[in-house]
């Protein structure tokens, strides 16, 4: 596995790829934990709680499996993740995203722009 991450990380379109995967991983598996402790009981918590716990561990592979400098790459990451995070939210939860959300993600994208471009 982790000889597919690092040949997809080679490649810019690859790298994008991939930290599109580990935000969703991230955003999915934080929205199933917030299932699984205010909106589900029973079996249903069990299996929610489960798929937070895969799609975290997921998460976990993605970002440390691939031999890059994720550090170098968290700019963008943050930003994808607010994105992800927000889009799930609206998704699953019918957390439409309000004008500060909206104002402070401004400033997240700005700031991710920033490292991304400059930051190296």
């Amino acid at each position: 596995m982790r000889d597919i991450l690092d040949h997809l990380v080679a490649h810019r379109s690859g790298t994008l790829v991939a930290l599109l995967a580990a935000a969703f991983l991230e955003a999915y598996g934080d929205s199933c934990f917030q299932s699984a402790l205010y909106r589900s009981s029973g079996a249903s918590r069990a299996v929610a709680f489960l798929g937070g716990a895969v799609c975290l561990a997921a998460y976990g592979l993605v970002v440390n499996l691939p031999r890059w400098s994720f550090g170098r790459l968290l700019g963008l990451y943050v930003v994808l993740f607010f994105l992800l995070a927000q889009g799930i939210g609206w998704i699953r939860f019918g957390q439409m995203p309000r004008l500060p959300v909206i104002a402070g993600g401004l400033l997240i994208i700005a700031g991710g722009l920033i490292i991304a471009i400059y930051g190296n």
